[in-house]
């Protein structure tokens, strides 16, 4: 049976109209994405140090909350500043420190190129050297072929990060100084056009989700500053064992501070480049650090870490656990970053549902 469906020209062009709005929407998101991504970044960078604003202005006792922020701010940056200025030397000493004893160490640990090819036969390959040689040759001359482009592409590169950590610092300032007195207005505005329970209820939620965030990145630093303490000592430790400078146990703590706020990865990478930095003073004392650092991790990543965002969020650790599984596999790196607090907004709004429903049907 065949029907006929009459549509007159005005309904015609609402609905193609429709269409187009929302794909020319779409369209300008995905354009605008990165810059969309910097705006989320500062924001909740911002929603994240008014903790640390509050009690700044409950110490100074001034009114100003703008003054709170700046100097919450501002510690911060400085915080930063100075873990980069600490942490950087120490990494390039060990390093030059490195290549000044590789020699030393070749032909101490490997016995030089008779070690190389000694093992070479071993395993069945001839004149092991001479291939070595050949392949840094190679690979050296490749490098060269390819300086300027290598030269261009890494300094587009690093000019973008930097534009990009800029443009998220200034946003991050801006947003920690305007964005209470924005919110106030935003819904000072609000109340004007809608009932006043309904918009209690939506700024209860704002409130709920923001606190949230901020509860999240608060006890994300102090499980960061008990691995970067753990590290530290552990550093500190070994140095007195195997006889090398205890001068790079603080440094190392710090890196692994740092490092720690990218969730599971970022263990990953301050094992490793701790280990490689231990590495250049004794090789026994790194492979030590690495065990013990490893299995640390996974108590702090299965039990302490959960533990306490779970008593934060009111999320039990199974649910910590999977959302960071599902964060890493649905969006990577970014996703891990925010899945704990993701997962804690998507608990208020659910909570705030009935509450919100009640004020609509009111």
């Amino acid at each position: 049976m065949k029907y006929t469906v009459d549509v007159d020209t005005k309904t015609f062009v609402r609905f193609w109209l429709v269409i187009f709005t929302i794909v020319a929407i779409g369209f300008l998101i995905w354009q605008a994405r990165f810059g969309l991504m910097l705006v989320g970044i500062a924001i909740f960078l911002a929603i994240a140090i008014q903790p640390l604003a509050a009690r700044i202005q409950r110490f100074t006792g001034r009114k100003n909350s703008s003054f709170a922020s700046v100097m919450a701010y501002t510690i911060i940056v400085l915080a930063i500043a100075l873990i980069l200025a600490v942490v950087a030397p120490v990494v390039a000493d060990e390093t030059i420190r490195f290549v000044r004893q590789f020699p030393e160490t070749f032909e101490s640990t490997i016995g030089g190129w008779d070690g190389i090819n000694s093992f070479g036969h071993t395993i069945g390959v001839d004149n092991l050297q001479d291939q070595i040689v050949t392949a840094l040759q190679s690979f050296s001359n490749s490098v060269v072929s390819n300086f300027s482009n290598l030269l261009v592409t890494g300094i587009g590169t690093i000019s973008g990060i930097v534009t990009s950590i800029i443009l998220t610092l200034v946003l991050t300032l801006l947003f920690a100084i305007e964005g209470p007195g924005l919110m106030h207005s935003f819904w000072k505005l609000l109340e004007g056009k809608s009932k006043n329970s309904t918009v209690s209820a939506y700024r209860r939620l704002s409130d709920r989700i923001a606190g949230v965030i901020s509860s999240y990145v608060s006890k994300q630093v102090i499980v960061a500053l008990l691995d970067g303490c753990v590290v530290t000592a552990t550093i500190l430790l070994l140095s007195l064992i195997f006889g090398f400078s205890g001068s790079i146990a603080v440094p190392m703590g710090l890196l692994a501070l740092v490092f720690y706020l990218i969730p599971m990865f970022g263990q990953i990478i301050s094992a490793i480049l701790i280990s490689l930095i231990v590495l250049f003073s004794s090789p026994a004392a790194a492979i030590i650090f690495l065990i013990f650092y490893t299995i640390y991790a996974q108590v702090e990543n299965n039990f302490i870490a959960p533990k306490l965002q779970g008593d934060a969020q009111g999320l039990p650790t199974a649910v910590i656990l999977s959302a960071i599984v599902i964060g890493i596999y649905a969006f990577g790196l970014l996703g891990a970053i925010i899945a704990i607090p993701v997962a804690g907004c998507i608990k208020v709004i659910l909570e705030e549902i009935p509450a919100l429903r009640k004020v609509h049907n009111s």
